[in-house]
């Protein structure tokens, strides 16, 4: 399998490329921005037909969640658009798409597990971007893609 990796340099992407090594039956691509601009649509489809991608993983966000209140352009143009291009072309190229999300589309008030059918209402511009790409990402290609909510990730980086 041909499987794409973006965010490749963040901690959840660092820790992928890692655990790839012990798995060389698939071919993997660990790319971030300054390899693969998940921003530019034509970008994204150039890279995936060059490279015959099957599955996309995209770890790519921009997670700075204070920083993002004086950046919400940025913010929405990485958490939403970013994933509305992956979707696009995920449905339009049949590659399956693994889109990580985050808890952060809640309000913080739970107490216990969010079903996957709970309501979403984000407190912040962070929320509200990663929010604004799940929405866009169902509405395109609910059959062929994934959505991981987490709220933590651990790792050695």
């Amino acid at each position: 399998m041909r499987i794409l990796i973006t965010g490749s340099k963040g901690q959840l992407g660092s820790e992928l490329k890692e655990l790839s090594r012990d798995h060389s039956e698939h071919q993997f691509f660990h790319t971030d921005v300054e390899e693969l601009d998940i921003t530019k649509k034509e970008v994204i489809d150039e890279f995936i037909d060059k490279n015959k991608i099957e599955v996309i993983v995209n770890c790519a966000a921009y997670t700075a969640v204070d920083k993002a209140e004086s950046e919400t352009e940025l913010a929405d143009k990485i958490n939403h658009l970013a994933v509305k291009n992956l979707a696009k072309l995920a449905k339009e190229k049949a590659v399956k798409l693994i889109h990580i999300s985050t808890d952060y589309v809640f309000d913080g008030k739970g107490y216990k597990p969010y079903p996957v059918d709970h309501h979403t209402s984000p407190v912040n511009t962070y929320g509200s971007t990663k929010l604004a790409g799940e929405k866009a990402m169902q509405v395109i290609q609910p059959k062929n893609c994934i959505i991981i909510r987490t709220s933590w990730v651990y790792s050695s980086y």
